[in-house]
């Protein structure tokens, strides 16, 4: 996909990296956009830091499983290419995100049910628990980090690859309908346009609205200081 317009990367535990991937795949789509999808692990990222120490209990198992949904998804590019991949990261995150409650994350269940959506042989699974993949993904994380620099996380846009910059974010919680989306899409696209754009930002911010945290779209989610796992431990 060297014709992409963006590359999207993405782990696929992070809720608002999923909330922003569907913002993308409407603009996407009424743009007729050529989005590349990409990966960045949560888990890889920090791999220096006890998780014990400054991570609520249930960060290193969710950012585990997304280092190893991801390992599928290297599995499959490594097969077919890139194509596949927003198929796969759509039906994951369906699963992950967009029902009640939540399945296990990173099971096989989970893994060849997408693959099933994708048409991929269920024994792509395998990949799960084959950590010989890490070298793809860490090398893939380096990259979109050395596009924005290390105090991120993710989602991470690169706008107009290869020369155009590329931002963390942007992070939302709701999903705006389909003319705000396009708003949003052309204010976030001039920004990094601008060479002297570093940053903007607030940490006050609701909920993601989706299912898995028991709010429904159209609702407005607990105003909280809530990170949800979207970026790294600062050092």
């Amino acid at each position: 996909m060297a014709d992409a317009d963006l590359h999207f990367y993405f782990d696929p535990v992070c809720p608002f990296a999923w909330m922003t991937s569907k913002w993308v795949r409407t603009v996407a789509e009424r743009k007729s956009y050529a989005v590349e999808w990409r990966f960045i692990s949560l888990r890889l990222l920090n791999a220096h830091i006890d998780y014990d120490a400054h991570f609520p209990p249930e960060y290193e198992a969710s950012h585990t499983a997304g280092l190893k949904l991801l390992r599928v998804a290297a599995r499959i590019r490594a097969e077919h290419g890139a194509g596949p991949i927003g198929t796969y990261y759509r039906a994951v995150g369906e699963q992950t995100f967009e029902r009640s409650s939540r399945p296990e994350g990173g099971t096989r269940e989970l893994a060849t049910t997408a693959l099933s959506t994708c048409d991929l042989p269920a024994e792509y699974a395998d990949a799960l628990e084959d950590p010989s993949w890490d070298t793809v993904i860490q090398a893939e994380t380096d990259q979109a980090l050395s596009l924005t620099g290390k105090d991120v996380g993710t989602p991470i846009l690169h706008f107009e690859p290869p020369n155009g910059t590329a931002l963390f974010g942007p992070v939302i919680s709701r999903l705006p309908g389909d003319d705000e989306a396009l708003e949003l899409w052309e204010h976030v696209v001039a920004l990094s346009r601008f060479p002297g754009f570093a940053e903007l930002k607030r940490s006050l911010r609701e909920q993601p609205q989706l299912a898995s945290f028991g709010v429904q779209s159209g609702e407005v989610g607990k105003q909280e200081d809530w990170h949800g796992g979207s970026r790294r431990q600062k050092k």
